[in-house]
């Protein structure tokens, strides 16, 4: 690589932010996604979309039954540029059943931001989220959502971060008042206020900033109002840390914002803050070595699959997280799995429904790859090296069902959809070795009825699902004489993934425990990472 390609390379980099939002349901992370869209210029009318009847549905919730429910089930990529920096923004599904598809998508990310409800803080889905940000010390932004609305002390907020979280607070601004009463934000590093003025037509709500003296700011907040405010932010000031960036990128300070992404309140002062102090693209683990984001060898992995985007066209798309190097439309990158050339034609960027093609990318950037399923989440795609990034595991699922098809003449079609479906992570499928009937495998029992959902109005294929004897499943691993022995003795307890790979279906606590006993030279893994 050229000496100013290489310093065009790490220009690029500089300027990326790729992150993911993080929060339990309803705290309202779509929304805050929206406004974020709205500020990058992405979108010009929050909750926007092409058909003037559905004005209002989530631009980020594409799929069907995420618009009847009102909820996020698979993540959603969305780019925009704002404050001459780059964003790659991924809406993360906040319900817990969809874990195993916020984890995957956490292992592309370089920051996350968690928001909380103002009235309920910290809830057990933010827990576990949080839990496996701190696996992978990313950095994160807190944002502080719902402030128009009746909420909790602020400072008891801090301190339930600072407790449960084990991680130091730093508000870059403050809430005067709250509810009815809510009127604004103050700024801690200059004094400055930002006034809250709420629109109907759903425009910024703010005002600002205006300095101490201002008489708008006087006519606008009650006396009684500023003086609370005044007298909290003594405390916030002697009880919590400035804001320290190493402390921040290395994960163990989180910068706190207050506002109402509902009412377009404290958006840009995030925006801000993460072109100030988010990290750019971070070096990739791979079993290899760290991938560097400046190496000029393109290196990517797919950390999703997405079938069906466009149900017209029975798409098939990748999602690929790009470590290192420049690529350019039509490269042809090796597939490391199988060794083969892939020849990346109309790679794509995504504005979550919307799509462009991407004629270049770097590192940082999300690029979707169309494919015909000869890619799969862990995958890796190099310009030549043989790279296996670390980190995106399958989970053992805590459901397992039978499925049974109406129309058993159209067995290849359930077996093709199935494998489309486990490909995405929206289930886990196994076929036992002794029966004909499909086991899936699932974390909660809304990925089922998205399973049964997507089936019917996706592939025509009516399904219904019944109890299969078993709590769980484990991936069976060993040295290859002595996993032949066990699969050969334990058949009727064994079923295949998708790869082939037995696992072992435990019909209650007991019985995994003995077969443990029973093989100690077998290791029953309840996440297993393919190679």
């Amino acid at each position: 690589m050229s000496q100013p390609d290489a310093v065009r390379l790490a220009d690029e980099v500089a300027r990326r932010r790729t992150f993911a939002i993080i929060s339990h349901p309803d705290a309202g992370k779509t929304t805050l996604t929206e406004k974020l869209l709205l500020f990058g210029g992405a979108i010009h009318l929050a909750g926007e979309v092409k058909a003037k009847g559905e004005r209002r549905r989530a631009r980020s919730d594409w799929m069907a039954i995420e618009q009847k429910r009102g909820i996020s089930v698979t993540t959603s990529v969305m780019t925009f540029d704002y404050g001459g920096c780059t964003f790659n923004l991924l809406d993360t599904p906040g319900h817990e059943d969809f874990s195993e598809d916020t984890y995957r998508t956490l292992t592309a990310v370089d920051s996350a931001v968690m928001v909380l409800d103002a009235a309920k803080g910290i809830e057990p889905q933010t827990l576990k989220l949080f839990e496996v940000c701190r696996l992978r010390d990313v950095p994160i932004m807190t944002f502080i959502n719902k402030m128009d609305r009746e909420a909790r002390d602020p400072l008891e907020i801090m301190d339930e971060i600072e407790s449960r979280l084990a991680l130091d607070v730093a508000p870059v601004n403050w809430p005067i008042g709250m509810g009815a009463a809510f009127r604004g934000v103050r700024r801690l590093d200059d004094g400055t206020t930002l006034l809250f003025s709420p629109r109907e037509d759903g425009g910024i709500g703010e005002e600002g900033p205006l300095v101490p003296t201002s008489n708008s700011l006087k006519d606008r907040v009650p006396e009684r109002l500023m003086a609370e405010t005044e007298e909290q932010l003594e405390l916030v000031r002697a009880a919590t840390k400035p804001f320290d960036e190493a402390g921040y990128r290395e994960g163990h300070l989180s910068p706190v914002y207050f506002g109402s992404a509902l009412r377009t309140f404290g958006i840009r002062a995030l925006l801000d803050g993460l072109v100030a102090h988010a990290p750019p693209p971070r070096p990739q683990d791979a079993q290899e070595g760290e991938v560097m984001p400046t190496d000029p060898s393109v290196a990517g992995f797919i950390f999703k699959v997405q079938a069906n985007m466009d149900p017209k066209h029975r798409d098939r798309v990748a999602f690929m997280r790009l470590c290192s190097g420049k690529f350019e439309r039509g490269m042809k990158l090796k597939m490391v799995r199988h060794a083969k050339p892939l020849a990346v034609s109309n790679p794509i960027f995504f504005f979550a429904q919307d799509r462009e093609i991407a004629d270049v990318a770097f590192p940082g950037d999300i690029i979707g790859v169309p494919n015909h399923g000869q890619l799969r989440v862990g995958d890796a795609l190099t310009e030549g090296l043989d790279l296996h990034f670390k980190g995106i595991p399958n989970f053992a699922p805590e459901i397992l069902m039978r499925l049974r098809l109406g129309d058993p003449m159209r067995a290849k079609h359930l077996k093709k959809a199935l494998e489309d479906l486990a490909e995405e992570g929206v289930t886990q499928v196994f076929r036992p070795n002794i029966g004909a009937e499909w086991i899936v495998g699932v974390v909660g029992q809304l990925q089922l009825d998205v399973l049964k959902t997507r089936l019917e109005a996706e592939y025509n294929l009516p399904i219904d699902f019944e109890g299969a004897p078993y709590i769980t499943a484990r991936w069976a691993v060993a040295e290859p004489k002595e996993l032949g022995r066990f699969v050969e003795a334990k058949r009727a307890s064994l079923a295949t993934d998708r790869d082939g790979h037995p696992v072992y279906l435990a019909r209650n606590a007991w019985d995994l425990n003995r077969v443990q006993e029973d093989y100690p030279k077998v290791r029953f893994e309840k996440t297993f990472e393919r190679a």
